[in-house]
């Protein structure tokens, strides 16, 4: 099924993670660089409860991340969020703040959905400005060139850099401005109903729900399981 609407647009906005990006599982790979880099045995779900407050800590504070400094303090926050999670010994204890903060970023590894780049590229084809819209620090630009999409976008818009997330009409506002397109030109493809698909809406920008999952949206609500599902009349 394809979701459509009512007429092509000249700009795709479009979420990153969950949309154009996935998380590898991060718990194993934490366990292992503890290990290796420090003899800590942490067991899969003692990683993971830790994984999840650092997590949690980072979703609220991550539009801290605005520049190159204050990314630098964010992480180093988010490890310690980590450590204080995570069962405690002397050994621990001992990792200064530096190595921490590099092991966690090193079990955070992205990569981009299969249909990610040829999405992008068919986008671009059609002559649509396209325009990464997400709830997350500065640092998205360097993830995405890491991942091979950076060449397929106009622009990306952070939570940090604009002082609000979704779904707050101020991100879309400023997406729109870059991308050089009124709201009823737009369209926004994410996988929260209500960061993507309200918050787009709430702009006048036509929103499309992404659910991989495959189970079925609200009424109402254009959805598709895959991004190459998308389609315009």
């Amino acid at each position: 099924m394809h979701a459509k609407t009512s007429s092509e647009p000249a700009a795709l906005l479009i979420d990153a993670l969950g949309t154009l990006v996935a998380l590898e599982a991060p718990a194993p790979v934490l366990r292992r660089e503890l290990s290796r880099r420090f003899a800590i045995e942490v067991s899969e779900a003692q990683a993971h409860r830790a994984l999840a407050a650092e997590i949690a800590f980072y979703r609220a504070h991550m539009g801290e991340g605005r520049d190159a400094d204050s990314l630098v303090s964010l992480r180093r926050r988010c490890a310690e969020v980590l450590r204080d999670a995570l069962p405690a010994s002397d050994r621990l204890l001992r990792v200064d703040i530096g190595s921490l903060t590099a092991t966690l970023l090193d079990s955070l590894r992205f990569t981009a959905f299969g249909d990610a780049r040829e999405t992008l590229l068919a986008a671009r084809a059609r002559g649509q400005r396209v325009i990464v819209v997400s709830n997350w620090d500065i640092s998205l630009l360097e993830l995405l060139e890491l991942v091979g999409l950076a060449p397929m976008l106009h622009g990306v818009v952070t939570s940090a850099a604009v002082g609000a997330g979704k779904p707050s009409p101020a991100i879309f506002e400023h997406a729109l401005a870059l991308a050089g397109t009124p709201p009823e030109r737009a369209v926004h493809v994410g996988d929260s109903l209500r960061e993507d698909v309200e918050g787009a809406r709430a702009c006048g920008i036509a929103a499309v729900l992404l659910r991989r999952d495959g189970e079925p949206g609200p009424a109402g609500v254009a959805t598709i399981a895959s991004l190459a599902q998308l389609a315009y009349p």
